[in-house]
């Protein structure tokens, strides 16, 4: 990818002692040039309004979406424990790893050998990561001191592509 470059991380499954590999993206310091139209008439979700034919400027998607290059990464999601919170299968989230993550905030974490997306709620001094679904098999779990926990980003934009994609080989992160 133009501006940006991609490293593989290797993580242990610890059940199955297999090596998943997942893509990471992180963004470089010097981000692409390419802006593309952003149009100031905005789009009626509702009754459709007459269009306007006004260009106002071109939008850059590194402004927009990166605060800080450096400390921010890509990663695909794989699986749909997070569907109420509007993060599904196949979704770019946009982490950044130098803000700092509160309760109700969706991070990137690694417990164990395993990455998964999950809200960070810490209830009476306790930390949770919880999922977000409809599904009742995916269940809150608490992190305690014993566990090799560490929360890699807060999740800022996520990336939800409507258009039928082939596989481009790109691997997940597991949620």
């Amino acid at each position: 990818m133009n501006g940006q470059h991609s490293r593989r991380v290797n993580f242990r499954d610890e059940e199955s002692s297999s090596v998943n590999v997942r893509e990471v993206w992180a963004f470089t310091r010097h981000p692409t040039k390419l802006k593309i139209p952003l149009y100031t008439s905005g789009v009626s979700a509702g009754f459709p309004s007459p269009a306007e034919d006004s260009l106002d400027c071109r939008l850059d998607l590194n402004r927009w979406l990166i605060d800080h290059p450096a400390a921010t990464f890509c990663v695909r999601v794989e699986g749909d424990s997070m569907t109420r919170a509007h993060i599904h299968d196949g979704d770019v989230l946009v982490v950044d790893r130098m803000l700092e993550a509160d309760d109700g905030d969706i991070v990137v974490a690694r417990v164990g050998a395993e990455m998964c997306v999950k809200r960070l709620r810490i209830i009476e001094g306790q930390v949770w990561l919880c999922p977000e679904s409809d599904n009742v098999s995916f269940l809150s779990f608490l992190i305690t001191e014993e566990m090799d926990f560490c929360v890699w980003g807060k999740v800022l934009h996520v990336i939800h592509s409507l258009k039928k994609e082939k596989s481009n080989g790109l691997r997940a992160v597991r949620h």
